[in-house]
Protein backbone atom coordinates (compact mmCIF):
# COMPACT_ATOMS: atom_id res chain seq x y z
CA UNK A 1 0.00 0.00 0.00
CA UNK A 2 2.69 2.05 0.65
CA UNK A 3 4.39 1.22 -1.71
CA UNK A 4 1.36 2.16 -4.28
CA UNK A 5 0.75 5.52 -2.83
CA UNK A 6 4.72 6.60 -3.37
CA UNK A 7 4.31 6.13 -7.17
CA UNK A 8 0.84 7.69 -6.82
CA UNK A 9 2.40 10.82 -5.35
CA UNK A 10 5.42 10.41 -7.95
CA UNK A 11 3.67 10.22 -11.34
CA UNK A 12 1.12 13.82 -10.03
CA UNK A 13 5.07 15.09 -9.49
CA UNK A 14 5.85 14.18 -12.22
CA UNK A 15 3.02 15.08 -14.10
CA UNK A 16 3.02 18.31 -12.89
CA UNK A 17 6.15 19.20 -13.60
CA UNK A 18 5.71 18.08 -17.17
CA UNK A 19 3.35 20.37 -17.69
CA UNK A 20 5.04 23.54 -16.19
CA UNK A 21 7.99 22.96 -18.46
CA UNK A 22 6.04 22.14 -22.00
CA UNK A 23 4.32 26.09 -20.88
CA UNK A 24 5.72 28.12 -23.55
CA UNK A 25 8.42 31.01 -22.08
CA UNK A 26 7.13 34.07 -20.78
CA UNK A 27 8.47 36.98 -22.03
CA UNK A 28 8.74 40.60 -20.47
CA UNK A 29 6.43 43.00 -22.11
CA UNK A 30 5.68 45.67 -19.67
CA UNK A 31 5.07 48.44 -22.73
CA UNK A 32 1.75 48.53 -24.38
CA UNK A 33 2.12 47.60 -27.50
CA UNK A 34 -0.02 50.10 -30.05
CA UNK A 35 0.06 48.24 -33.68
CA UNK A 36 1.44 45.70 -35.02
CA UNK A 37 1.66 43.92 -38.70
CA UNK A 38 2.09 40.57 -40.02
CA UNK A 39 0.58 40.64 -43.39
CA UNK A 40 3.06 40.58 -46.32
CA UNK A 41 6.54 40.06 -43.92
CA UNK A 42 9.07 37.93 -44.64
CA UNK A 43 11.98 37.89 -42.58
CA UNK A 44 11.74 41.61 -42.00
CA UNK A 45 15.17 43.08 -40.68
CA UNK A 46 15.57 46.37 -40.01
CA UNK A 47 13.02 49.69 -39.51
CA UNK A 48 13.45 53.18 -40.64
CA UNK A 49 11.85 56.34 -39.84
CA UNK A 50 12.65 58.77 -42.70
CA UNK A 51 11.77 62.39 -40.76
CA UNK A 52 11.46 63.89 -43.87
CA UNK A 53 8.99 62.37 -45.94
CA UNK A 54 7.33 60.86 -42.97
CA UNK A 55 7.18 57.29 -43.99
CA UNK A 56 8.69 54.31 -42.40
CA UNK A 57 10.76 51.67 -44.22
CA UNK A 58 11.26 48.40 -44.03
CA UNK A 59 13.86 46.14 -45.38
CA UNK A 60 12.29 42.67 -45.91
CA UNK A 61 15.16 39.43 -46.64
CA UNK A 62 12.44 37.64 -47.98
CA UNK A 63 12.97 33.66 -47.48
CA UNK A 64 16.56 32.84 -49.05
CA UNK A 65 17.71 33.89 -45.85
CA UNK A 66 20.84 36.93 -44.57
CA UNK A 67 23.26 35.51 -47.29
CA UNK A 68 21.57 34.49 -50.40
CA UNK A 69 21.64 36.30 -53.12
CA UNK A 70 18.51 35.11 -54.63
CA UNK A 71 16.96 38.49 -55.71
CA UNK A 72 13.77 37.92 -53.53
CA UNK A 73 14.30 40.69 -51.33
CA UNK A 74 12.34 44.04 -50.57
CA UNK A 75 11.95 47.44 -48.88
CA UNK A 76 8.71 48.00 -47.74
CA UNK A 77 6.82 51.40 -47.05
CA UNK A 78 4.33 51.99 -44.27
CA UNK A 79 3.14 55.22 -41.86
CA UNK A 80 4.78 55.34 -38.59
CA UNK A 81 0.91 54.11 -37.72
CA UNK A 82 1.36 51.13 -39.03
CA UNK A 83 -0.45 51.34 -42.33
CA UNK A 84 1.41 49.38 -45.09
CA UNK A 85 1.76 51.87 -48.10
CA UNK A 86 3.32 50.13 -50.54
CA UNK A 87 4.74 46.17 -49.29
CA UNK A 88 7.14 45.80 -52.32
CA UNK A 89 7.76 49.58 -52.69
CA UNK A 90 11.25 49.23 -53.84
CA UNK A 91 11.98 45.02 -55.05
CA UNK A 92 15.10 43.88 -56.58
CA UNK A 93 17.46 43.09 -53.48
CA UNK A 94 19.35 39.74 -52.32
CA UNK A 95 18.79 40.22 -48.56
CA UNK A 96 18.46 43.71 -47.73
CA UNK A 97 19.53 44.75 -44.04
CA UNK A 98 20.63 48.30 -42.68
CA UNK A 99 18.60 51.62 -43.16
CA UNK A 100 19.21 55.19 -43.19
CA UNK A 101 18.75 58.39 -45.26
CA UNK A 102 20.52 61.35 -46.27
CA UNK A 103 18.60 64.03 -48.26
CA UNK A 104 16.14 62.05 -50.71
CA UNK A 105 18.03 59.34 -50.87
CA UNK A 106 17.62 56.30 -48.99
CA UNK A 107 20.62 53.96 -48.56
CA UNK A 108 20.28 49.66 -47.99
CA UNK A 109 23.28 47.45 -47.33
CA UNK A 110 22.48 44.28 -49.44
CA UNK A 111 25.25 41.26 -48.65
CA UNK A 112 28.14 43.21 -50.61
CA UNK A 113 26.92 46.36 -52.25
CA UNK A 114 25.03 49.11 -50.62
CA UNK A 115 22.00 50.90 -52.58
CA UNK A 116 20.42 54.40 -53.29
CA UNK A 117 17.30 54.65 -53.42
CA UNK A 118 15.02 57.63 -54.80
CA UNK A 119 12.61 58.14 -51.57
CA UNK A 120 10.11 60.59 -54.25
CA UNK A 121 10.40 58.01 -57.12
CA UNK A 122 10.71 55.17 -55.12
CA UNK A 123 13.33 53.48 -57.42
CA UNK A 124 17.09 52.38 -56.75
CA UNK A 125 19.27 55.23 -58.14
CA UNK A 126 22.80 54.36 -57.58
CA UNK A 127 24.83 50.97 -56.67
CA UNK A 128 28.14 51.00 -55.19
CA UNK A 129 29.80 47.00 -55.23
CA UNK A 130 32.29 46.69 -52.76
CA UNK A 131 34.41 43.81 -54.06
CA UNK A 132 36.19 42.71 -50.22
CA UNK A 133 32.29 42.59 -48.63
CA UNK A 134 31.74 39.43 -46.79
CA UNK A 135 28.63 39.97 -44.85
CA UNK A 136 27.83 43.69 -44.81
CA UNK A 137 25.00 44.13 -42.03
CA UNK A 138 23.46 47.86 -40.72
CA UNK A 139 24.58 51.35 -41.94
CA UNK A 140 24.46 54.52 -40.62
CA UNK A 141 24.99 58.56 -42.69
CA UNK A 142 26.69 61.19 -41.44
CA UNK A 143 25.16 64.98 -41.76
CA UNK A 144 27.61 65.05 -44.16
CA UNK A 145 26.30 62.76 -46.47
CA UNK A 146 29.36 59.76 -45.62
CA UNK A 147 27.47 56.05 -45.63
CA UNK A 148 29.09 53.62 -43.38
CA UNK A 149 28.88 50.20 -42.87
CA UNK A 150 29.45 47.42 -41.18
CA UNK A 151 30.86 44.15 -42.41
CA UNK A 152 30.29 41.62 -39.43
CA UNK A 153 32.08 38.61 -40.49
CA UNK A 154 35.18 40.64 -41.81
CA UNK A 155 34.73 42.97 -38.33
CA UNK A 156 35.48 46.15 -40.66
CA UNK A 157 33.66 49.19 -41.11
CA UNK A 158 33.64 50.69 -44.58
CA UNK A 159 32.93 54.10 -45.38
CA UNK A 160 31.10 55.57 -48.91
CA UNK A 161 32.89 59.09 -49.39
CA UNK A 162 32.93 61.75 -52.55
CA UNK A 163 32.38 58.45 -54.63
CA UNK A 164 34.80 56.41 -52.87
CA UNK A 165 35.00 53.05 -50.96
CA UNK A 166 37.62 52.81 -48.03
CA UNK A 167 37.82 51.50 -44.68
CA UNK A 168 36.85 53.49 -42.12
CA UNK A 169 37.91 51.03 -39.13
CA UNK A 170 38.98 47.41 -38.35
CA UNK A 171 40.35 44.98 -36.23
CA UNK A 172 39.36 42.71 -33.77
CA UNK A 173 38.63 45.57 -31.48
CA UNK A 174 35.83 46.13 -33.13
CA UNK A 175 34.08 42.68 -31.99
CA UNK A 176 32.51 42.07 -35.25
CA UNK A 177 29.97 44.68 -35.25
CA UNK A 178 26.54 44.20 -36.50
CA UNK A 179 24.60 48.01 -35.06
CA UNK A 180 25.88 51.05 -36.23
CA UNK A 181 24.48 54.55 -35.55
CA UNK A 182 25.61 58.05 -35.86
CA UNK A 183 26.02 60.34 -32.75
CA UNK A 184 27.75 63.28 -33.19
CA UNK A 185 31.76 63.13 -33.48
CA UNK A 186 31.19 58.90 -32.77
CA UNK A 187 30.10 56.48 -34.86
CA UNK A 188 28.14 53.82 -32.19
CA UNK A 189 28.59 50.21 -33.09
CA UNK A 190 26.37 47.13 -31.73
CA UNK A 191 29.58 44.28 -31.18
CA UNK A 192 28.76 40.86 -32.14
CA UNK A 193 31.02 39.47 -29.89
CA UNK A 194 34.49 38.36 -29.36
CA UNK A 195 35.91 35.01 -30.80
CA UNK A 196 33.48 35.29 -33.92
CA UNK A 197 32.75 31.88 -35.87
CA UNK A 198 31.89 32.17 -39.21
CA UNK A 199 30.43 28.86 -39.50
CA UNK A 200 27.46 29.77 -37.19
CA UNK A 201 27.86 33.33 -36.37
CA UNK A 202 28.41 32.15 -32.31
CA UNK A 203 30.98 34.44 -30.35
CA UNK A 204 33.00 33.47 -27.25
CA UNK A 205 32.13 36.39 -25.27
CA UNK A 206 28.91 38.74 -25.80
CA UNK A 207 29.44 42.19 -27.64
CA UNK A 208 29.89 45.20 -26.35
CA UNK A 209 28.22 49.10 -27.01
CA UNK A 210 31.47 50.88 -28.47
CA UNK A 211 32.06 54.47 -29.66
CA UNK A 212 34.66 54.79 -32.70
CA UNK A 213 35.41 58.90 -33.14
CA UNK A 214 35.12 59.78 -36.55
CA UNK A 215 38.67 62.19 -37.01
CA UNK A 216 40.74 60.15 -34.27
CA UNK A 217 39.43 56.46 -35.24
CA UNK A 218 39.68 55.61 -31.00
CA UNK A 219 37.24 52.86 -30.04
CA UNK A 220 36.01 53.18 -26.63
CA UNK A 221 33.45 50.90 -25.03
CA UNK A 222 30.67 52.53 -23.74
CA UNK A 223 29.12 49.53 -21.86
CA UNK A 224 31.63 48.36 -19.43
CA UNK A 225 30.82 44.49 -19.44
CA UNK A 226 29.93 42.34 -22.38
CA UNK A 227 26.11 42.82 -23.45
CA UNK A 228 25.25 40.35 -25.85
CA UNK A 229 24.97 39.95 -29.54
CA UNK A 230 24.08 43.57 -30.56
CA UNK A 231 22.16 44.91 -33.29
CA UNK A 232 19.71 47.69 -33.87
CA UNK A 233 21.00 50.76 -31.99
CA UNK A 234 18.77 54.32 -31.71
CA UNK A 235 18.96 57.17 -29.67
CA UNK A 236 16.59 57.72 -26.52
CA UNK A 237 16.68 61.73 -26.73
CA UNK A 238 18.29 61.59 -22.95
CA UNK A 239 21.79 60.78 -24.27
CA UNK A 240 21.02 57.06 -24.02
CA UNK A 241 20.01 53.90 -26.50
CA UNK A 242 17.87 51.25 -27.06
CA UNK A 243 19.76 48.05 -28.62
CA UNK A 244 18.39 44.92 -29.40
CA UNK A 245 20.28 41.46 -28.76
CA UNK A 246 19.24 39.53 -31.96
CA UNK A 247 20.29 35.87 -30.81
CA UNK A 248 18.94 36.62 -27.56
CA UNK A 249 15.52 38.34 -28.77
CA UNK A 250 16.42 41.05 -25.67
CA UNK A 251 15.92 44.81 -26.57
CA UNK A 252 17.91 46.97 -23.78
CA UNK A 253 17.88 50.26 -22.56
CA UNK A 254 20.96 51.49 -22.30
CA UNK A 255 21.37 54.98 -20.25
CA UNK A 256 24.15 57.75 -20.80
CA UNK A 257 26.22 56.17 -18.60
CA UNK A 258 26.58 53.09 -20.60
CA UNK A 259 24.13 51.32 -17.66
CA UNK A 260 22.12 48.43 -19.59
CA UNK A 261 18.69 47.02 -18.69
CA UNK A 262 17.18 44.31 -20.12
CA UNK A 263 13.40 45.84 -21.02
CA UNK A 264 11.65 43.81 -23.39
CA UNK A 265 12.60 39.98 -23.89
CA UNK A 266 10.89 38.12 -27.24
CA UNK A 267 12.02 34.71 -29.67
CA UNK A 268 15.63 34.68 -31.13
CA UNK A 269 15.03 37.22 -33.94
CA UNK A 270 14.80 40.73 -32.39
CA UNK A 271 16.57 42.95 -35.22
CA UNK A 272 16.61 46.21 -36.11
CA UNK A 273 14.72 48.48 -34.43
CA UNK A 274 13.79 52.26 -34.71
CA UNK A 275 12.30 54.88 -32.16
CA UNK A 276 10.21 58.08 -32.89
CA UNK A 277 11.65 59.99 -29.71
CA UNK A 278 8.57 62.40 -29.30
CA UNK A 279 6.40 59.45 -30.28
CA UNK A 280 7.82 57.00 -27.53
CA UNK A 281 7.68 54.57 -30.32
CA UNK A 282 9.35 51.87 -30.49
CA UNK A 283 9.18 49.95 -33.33
CA UNK A 284 10.99 46.38 -33.57
CA UNK A 285 11.75 44.05 -36.42
CA UNK A 286 10.52 40.33 -35.19
CA UNK A 287 12.36 38.93 -37.95
CA UNK A 288 11.74 35.06 -37.03
CA UNK A 289 8.30 35.97 -36.15
CA UNK A 290 7.85 37.54 -39.44
CA UNK A 291 5.92 40.20 -37.58
CA UNK A 292 6.63 44.24 -37.12
CA UNK A 293 5.39 45.58 -33.81
CA UNK A 294 5.38 48.90 -32.29
CA UNK A 295 5.52 49.49 -28.16
CA UNK A 296 4.89 53.06 -26.28
CA UNK A 297 8.04 52.75 -24.39
CA UNK A 298 8.73 55.76 -21.79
Amino acid sequence: MKTFLLSAIAAVLCSAFCVAQDKPEEYLRPYPEVWSVTEGLVAPESAYFDAASGFLFLSQIGDGGGKAKDGDGWISKLTPDGKVVENVWVPGFNAPKGLRSHGNTLWVSDIDRIVAIDIEKGEISKEVVIPDAQFLNDLATGEDGTVYVTDMVASKVYQYKDGQVSVFAEGDELQNPNGCLVDGEHLVLGGWGKGFNPEDFTTQVGGQLLKVHRTTKKVTAFTPEPTGYLDGIEKDGHGGYYVTDWRNGKVFHINAKGESQVIMTFPQGAADLAYLVDRHLLILPRMKENTLTAFEVK
